[in-house]
């Protein structure tokens, strides 16, 4: 399930404002700030600022879940550190297009868990993925557990975290990427789907599947066949069996 919660170990993370600050203008991945509910102070207008100027991921959270990442001094402010450097899509997919290279990417939605990203990263790049697309909220931390499940291949397939999904598929489409997105309210065999040329794949959680919005936006809807009584595949998996028949159909064009 998507549900488990991650670790978060003590090098993974910077607490306190000015020493959040200074990771931030010291261009230190970040995969995430925490901000204590109802912090307001001159500091933390400054500190707000670079958040926004730097466009860096934040959340507000209870002083509850802070006190449970560190008992010190923390002044209502965390930063989670990512292992990877975020790319922006806007910056990779017209260089992919230059090098006459058809496009092939991943987005995730709603998939929370570190393992399974891990995995799926890992698997992305075996099939040539281009980039791997998460949302800054409802996304699995890209950190140490992250990068060891996807056997080191989070330092080679770019990941970029955008603020609103439903906008990157727009970009895709509009940049002339086809998009198929995996669902049981697929009418179609993902078998049966057109991958090959310019091609963006969506998979979603177990739990949640994919937002309604994405469902939307997408070219197709595709379904992987299931003849068992679990009513779904691991999403690392379903991801998998997507890549691979895209892979496929290039091959063979």
């Amino acid at each position: 399930m998507e549900s488990k919660k991650a670790v978060v170990r003590r090098d993974d993370f910077i607490f306190g404002t000015r020493a959040v600050m200074e990771a931030i203008r010291a261009g230190r991945p970040i995969d995430k700030v925490l901000i204590r509910n109802g912090l307001s102070n001159e500091l933390f207008g400054e500190l707000y600022g670079l958040i926004r100027e730097n466009g860096v991921a934040f959340q507000y959270v209870p002083a509850e879940k802070m006190d449970r990442i560190t008992r010190k001094n923390h002044q209502g402010v965390i930063a989670l550190l990512s292992v990877v450097e975020f790319h922006r899509l806007e910056d990779l997919l017209p260089g992919i297009y230059e090098r006459g290279e058809d496009p092939l990417i991943l987005v995730l939605d709603q998939v929370t868990d570190v393992r399974n990203f891990g995995a799926i990263v890992r698997s992305a790049e075996c099939a040539g993925v281009h980039a791997v697309i998460i949302p800054e909220k409802g996304a699995a931390r890209v950190n140490e557990d992250a990068m060891k499940t996807s056997a080191g291949a989070l330092n080679l397939v770019p990941v970029c975290r955008v603020s609103n999904p439903g906008k990157a598929v727009d970009f895709l489409r509009q940049s002339g990427v086809r998009v198929v997105a995996a669902t049981e309210k697929g009418g179609n065999l993902y078998t049966a789907a057109v991958m090959a040329g310019p091609l963006a794949i969506i998979v979603g959680s177990e739990e949640h599947g994919i937002s309604p919005i994405l469902l939307q936006k997408a070219d197709e809807l595709v379904k992987i066949p299931l003849f068992g009584k679990i009513g779904s595949l691991n999403v690392s998996v379903a991801a998998s069996l997507m890549l691979f028949e895209a892979v496929r159909q290039r091959n063979a064009s």
